[in-house]
């Protein structure tokens, strides 16, 4: 069973659609090891509300933490520290999608951050979204991942930028599983669409 580990080069670039699509393509199980506020409307609970399929399941944070902020942050907040031996991931027979929070390098305490949670044998997903530093922030991602031996490959959120992913298709050297467009809203039937457009190239990363 694969495992497929979905980061970004930032924050708000659509990890949590790609998981959903990601997750709906597949019909594997999801998982997000820490959610840093919006307890009530987390992103479990929104790729929940997106993935048609009766076969996903949906396992529990390993921290729920009440603030919006850096994971190190919001535990402080919280009062406790986080500790990479308590976040293991759920036993399952079903491919796992497993979210990150922000980018690699978002801390999780004063030593570890995101990458530290990646295992060797996962598969890992970089969402690159077009901005003013998205080339730079998509070649440091991609590049300290193949640093650690892992298959990469890229999804695209947001409008198109022919330049932009050109350069970064070509200094990566990486499989783009697809692009997500700019879409109005995101409901169950967009994802499916999506997850018909993506399935062939997921499953062939």
């Amino acid at each position: 069973m694969n495992t497929y580990f979905i980061t970004g080069i930032s924050t708000e670039v659509g990890k949590t659609i790609a998981s959903a699509i990601i997750t709906e393509a597949l019909e594997t199980d999801y998982w997000k090891p820490i959610q840093a506020g919006e307890l009530d409307h987390c992103d479990t609970k929104k790729v929940k509300q997106l993935v048609s399929n009766p076969k996903s399941q949906f396992h529990d944070n390993a921290y729920a933490l009440k603030t919006p902020m850096s994971p190190h942050a919001a535990a402080e907040i919280d009062g406790i520290t986080i500790n990479l031996n308590k976040i293991a991931a759920p036993k399952t027979k079903n491919h796992l999608v497993i979210e990150g929070a922000g980018g690699l390098l978002v801390p999780l305490n004063t030593k570890q951050t995101i990458i530290d949670i990646i295992q060797p044998h996962y598969k890992v997903i970089v969402v690159s979204r077009h901005y003013l530093g998205s080339i730079n922030h998509t070649l440091l991602t991609v590049n300290l991942l193949k640093q650690k031996g892992l298959e990469v490959a890229i999804v695209f959120s947001g409008n198109a930028h022919k330049t932009t992913e050109d350069i970064i298709k070509k200094m990566t050297n990486v499989p783009v599983i697809g692009r997500i467009e700019e879409e109005p809203y995101f409901d169950k039937n967009v994802i499916l669409e999506y997850a018909a457009k993506f399935r062939s190239t997921i499953k062939k990363f």
